[in-house]
């Protein structure tokens, strides 16, 4: 259609002020009763289209039509009519004078828009949402292009043509099964990645978007890869709004990230909540807030759906700007009470550090962090505003208030639904999960089997929900040292999972890559590696050579080899993963700058301390740019150039350093945190070198009570502060007490080593 014709001889088209993916939109006159409308036709798709194709696009046009049609209200665009001309599909609706936030981005250059602005345009898309869904109509692809601002300040949604009817749900997958991707990729909610069940939440996870990036000036993953973008929405909590813009109030802030919660249940219930949110200016200012655990259902955590294949990420509002860092899973993780050196699944930038070293504690999130059914949202909203707090908490990493949170909801459930209710037993698996992030291992480890033994009972031995419980169970013990017992449920849990899944299973191979770990910490090194090494070739076969999952194998493969001695194999492994993650994610995304870490450590160890130390002051400007001075990584960081310091000769900068960093971790992560007396232990080390031993005994002495009070007098770690002391006694000529500290520990290691043989 081109201009100055006349359509159905009615309307004559006037000027082009549009193009979208499915259509043309032209300015056009009602002939026959004198007004400017908007006519908006299917573009023609070429003698080589897809016949298939053609025919979805125009159901998709007629079904705007039809939806459109149905709808009466103030913040939805009209429709006048709707027909075809020459075979060409067209929508005549009202012409609307304004910008769409897409060209408001635009012409405000990149920068965010005002603060009212985002607060009145996110009251009356939630007010339009809240009638629209209402009658039943989920409209699945909201973004800035289709939200309109008119010249009068009134706000309106465009483009119903991928919606749903409530009652219309077999059009829609008849929609699905052509393999047209449905959405935009940088505003599409997890459950649409996944292939999930798609309600009324997903449009308001996709308005949360929306309102990052009109607050922010970026989306909330603006990554250039289609295929990290969607990994970013299923699995990686978004940077807090006001990191990028700090004078956003805390309340708007505390709304975008509710409405970007990974899991439906835990945004707001509806659109109506939403407005009365907006309106009532909460007052409140959460600062750093990040809604909802980080890691989606066991089912949604395989492959994406094949639709997605082909995916590029789509046109944001923003063709440019400040690239989005969703910060690394585990970074707020504030209570990360295991000190070995392990890398379970879930958190993908962990670090594996030797005794001298930070030695990151790395708590694995669940592969199944159980997502309770769909009865939950029939609860009082007393109870489910406590679910949320409780995920609040947790994704803020205060895991000892989550706790208790998620423990009084557990309870709740079992007085509303019963003790072996799903639902019930799904919150206290999220209850345990959280006390074992707290430090409260042994509790949550000796109320494991009851839980395991009611799923069994309730859902099956073989039941994913099942076999989570006790992979959690299995994590709990290898933070208690217990590591034979670890590897011994996780080589059951395994069995079950290729039993039930299939060898190649993503949950299958988590398992696999969690049974790895755990070999290493038995010391079977070779072991470790073969098994890493198989976990990355099934996963770089059935995910990718680049997906994250596939890298963190291979960083294990690395930490593997590092602790066999082969360190120069590691070096090659951590930067090539570091280039990949940097292709991939982006140069300062965090999983990045922790493949980074692992380069400059390898590098230490290498005794290529020169070399290690201007990668760990690169790597610390960076930390401190993205992250800030204080963040935990950071510290990780300046701990490394402590460490290489020392390893230099230079033991006064090196003592300067350690204390800096352990007063630092003090102040920020609390004194009985692990990274705490790792830089408490450093502190130690240098008080040696430099002569000073009663000084070093001191530390040494803090360190091993600490972990003795938290981890048990018979941890590994406990012990090994034990030897330190007894080292330092040595030196002070304390001979027989040095030995007969020896000989305590000597007797517990052969004991501990003659009860896993």
């Amino acid at each position: 259609m081109g201009e100055n014709r006349l359509v159905q001889g009615r309307y004559r088209l006037l000027d082009l002020i549009g193009r979208g993916g499915m259509g043309e939109v032209w300015r056009a006159r009602d002939e026959s009763l004198g007004r400017q409308v908007a006519v908006k036709c299917l573009k023609p798709l070429g003698p080589y289209h897809d016949p298939s194709l053609a025919s979805v696009l125009r159901e998709r046009f007629r079904r705007e039509a039809r939806v459109a049609a149905a709808l009466s209200h103030r913040g939805v665009t009209v429709v006048h009519d709707f027909g075809e001309s020459d075979g060409t599909p067209y929508l005549v609706m009202e012409l609307l004078e304004g910008r769409d936030l897409s060209r408001l981005l635009e012409d405000n250059k990149g920068h965010p828009l005002p603060v009212d602005d985002v607060a009145d345009i996110a009251a009356q898309v939630a007010a339009a949402l809240a009638y629209t869904h209402q009658h039943g109509v989920v409209h699945r692809d909201l973004k800035p292009g289709n939200i309109m601002r008119l010249t009068d300040g009134t706000v309106k949604i465009c483009d119903f043509g991928i919606a749903r009817l409530g009652h219309d749900i077999g059009f829609t997958a008849r929609l699905t099964g052509t393999g047209v991707a449905l959405g935009t990729p940088h505003y599409m909610s997890p459950e649409q990645i996944g292939g999930g069940e798609v309600d009324h939440r997903s449009d308001l996870y996709s308005l949360g978007c929306v309102l990052y990036e009109i607050a922010t000036g970026t989306p909330p993953f603006d990554l250039e890869d289609a295929w990290a973008v969607l990994i970013g929405h299923r699995d990686t909590p978004p940077r807090p709004p006001r990191d990028r813009r700090p004078d956003l109030p805390g309340h708007l802030e505390e709304i975008i990230l509710d409405l970007l919660a990974k899991r439906p249940e835990e945004r707001p219930y509806d659109a109506r909540e939403l407005v009365r949110r907006i309106r009532g200016r909460r007052t409140t200012a959460v600062a750093g807030t990040a809604v909802g655990p980080a890691l989606l259902d066991a089912a949604d955590r395989g492959r994406l759906p094949s639709w997605t294949g082909g995916m590029t990420t789509g046109h944001k509002a923003l063709g440019a700007g400040l690239r989005a860092l969703p910060p690394d899973p585990g970074a707020a993780l504030s209570a990360r009470w295991a000190v070995t050196p392990r890398k379970y699944e879930g958190n993908r930038a962990t670090s594996h550090n030797g005794p001298a070293e930070a030695r990151r504690p790395a708590p694995a999130l669940p592969a199944e962090r159980t997502a309770l059914p769909a009865e939950r949202t029939a609860l009082p909203q007393e109870s489910a505003a406590r679910h949320r707090e409780a995920a609040r908490l947790a994704a803020l990493g205060r895991w000892a208030e989550a706790g208790e949170a998620h423990l009084a909801v557990a309870a709740e459930l079992a007085a509303l639904l019963g003790p072996d209710h799903p639902a019930t037993l799904a919150g206290r698996h999220e209850a345990l999960f959280a006390l074992v992030r707290a430090g409260r291992v042994t509790e949550a480890l000796a109320a494991y089997p009851d839980l395991a033994e009611a799923r069994a009972r309730v859902l099956g031995t073989d039941h994913p929900d099942t076999l989570a419980t006790r992979q959690e169970s299995a994590y709990a013990l290898g933070r208690l040292g217990r590591h034979f017992e670890a590897h011994q449920v996780y080589a059951e849990v395994l069995a079950a999972r290729v039993r039930a899944m299939g060898p190649d299973h993503p949950d299958t191979l988590r398992c696999r890559h969690n049974l790895a770990c755990t070999l290493g910490r038995l010391g079977r090194l070779d072991d470790a590696c073969r098994t890493a090494l198989e976990v990355a070739a099934a996963r770089a076969r059935v995910l990718g050579p680049d997906h994250p999952d596939t890298l963190v194998s291979r960083c294990e493969v690395a930490y593997a080899q590092g602790q066999s001695g082969r360190w120069e194999e590691a070096l090659r492994i951590y930067r090539e993963v570091a280039e990949a993650r940097a292709r991939v994610l982006g140069a300062d995304h965090p999983d990045t700058l922790a493949a980074r870490y692992e380069t400059a450590l390898s590098l230490g160890r290498l005794g290529r301390s020169a070399d290690a130390l201007r990668r760990y002051r690169e790597l610390i400007e960076d930390r401190t740019r993205v992250q800030g001075p204080t963040h935990p990584e950071t510290l990780r960081a300046r701990h490394g150039l402590g460490v290489n310091l020392g390893r230099l000769g230079r033991w006064e900068d090196a003592l300067a350093e350690a204390r800096e960093v352990c007063l630092l971790r003090e102040q920020t992560l609390g004194p009985a945190h692990p990274d705490t007396l790792v830089s408490r232990r450093e502190v130690a080390v240098a008080l040696g070198w430099l002569g000073r031993w009663a000084e070093a005994l001191t530390e040494y002495r803090r360190v091993t009570a600490t972990r003795a009070q938290y981890l048990g007098p018979d941890h590994p770690d406990t012990l090994a502060g034990q030897g330190d002391e007894a080292h330092c006694l040595e030196r002070l000529g304390r001979g027989k007490e040095a030995g007969e500290l020896y000989r305590r520990v000597a007797v517990i290691r052969r004991q501990q080593a003659s009860g896993g043989a």
